[in-house]
Order: C-alpha cells, then structure tokens, then sequence
C-alpha cells in the first residue's frame, strides 16, 4: 500500500525514504541525502519514521541464516535485540517477540535520525522539527503511535549533542 494512502495524504504531500528494514544508519548516504533534503530543502515539519509488524527484515535479523551482503545490513538490527535480549526473550510467542522487535527497532531509528548533524543544526537553527515513531499493521490496517515523538535535543543523550558552530 502506499505510504500516502496509509497516513490519509494525496499523493505528493508525504516524501518517502525506503530500505530493508527501516534502518537509519550514520553511514547511509542515500538516507542522510534525503534527510538533508527533506529538513533543509523542503523544510519539512515531521519526520515518521514507520515500520511495520512481521517486518521481513526483521524477522530475518532474528534468524541465524547467512544470505549474503544483507546481513551486514541486518546486523544493525541485531544489535536492538542484543541490546533488549532480557526484554524481547521474556516473550514466548515468537510472533509477540517479531513484533516487539519491530517496535524496538522503530525507537532505536527515531534516536538515529535525531542523532544527526542535519537534525541537530536544523534544531539549532531553530527549525521546528519533530521525529515521530510508528508502526502499521499490515493485518488489520491501522497504523499506530508509539507515543514516541522527539522535538529538541534535549530528549536525547548528551553523548549525541553537537554544537553547529563550525571552526
């Protein structure tokens, strides 16, 4: 389905940034690309960042199958259940535990993105901008907050804070 439709926009209202996995990675030049273009070009207001339950690239960052190149991609996402090893294998369902990661992995994104220099210098500037975390539901069709939403640099850790003054 497409992302617009999802969220109740015409086409062209919403710009979309895909990979396996919704994976934000400081690497990324194709994702910090189009971030950069979203908050300083298009001077956008809200960044979503949106997954989805029975994410296949989640589901298979949870196996142990090699399949090549995407793992090193999908490694990222091993890294949150490591990180939530406790959390996520106190849920028997397999099913329950896929979706708890898919969940997991959205907030871990969310503070990616906001750990940015392009988020961080538009928040500097002054540039209202808000970083929000959601998750649909492919099954039953709604899409869902997950009442996680980063307006300032106050929200994350100081560890990640930059000063946009340039030497």
């Amino acid at each position: 389905m497409p992302a617009n439709e999802i969220v109740g926009l015409a086409p062209g209202e919403l710009f979309v940034h895909r990979n396996v996995a919704n994976v934000v990675v400081h690497t990324d030049l194709n994702c910090l690309s189009v971030l950069q273009y979203a908050v300083e070009v298009l001077k956008v207001e809200h960044i979503i960042v949106c997954g989805h339950y029975g994410c296949g690239g989640v589901q298979t960052a949870m196996g142990k199958q090699q399949l090549g190149l995407i793992d090193n991609w999908l490694r990222n996402i091993k890294d949150i259940y490591r990180k939530n090893q406790d959390q996520l294998e106190a849920v028997a369902d397999h099913q329950e535990r896929l979706n708890l990661l898919c969940e997991l992995n959205i907030a871990e994104q969310v503070f990616n993105v906001c750990h940015t220099t392009i988020v961080q210098n538009a928040w500097q500037r002054g540039q209202e901008l808000s970083i929000h975390g959601w998750i649909y539901s492919i099954q039953d069709g709604i899409l869902r907050d997950l009442d996680l939403c980063i307006t300032s640099p106050d929200q994350i850790a100081l560890i990640y804070h930059v000063d946009a003054r340039r030497r």
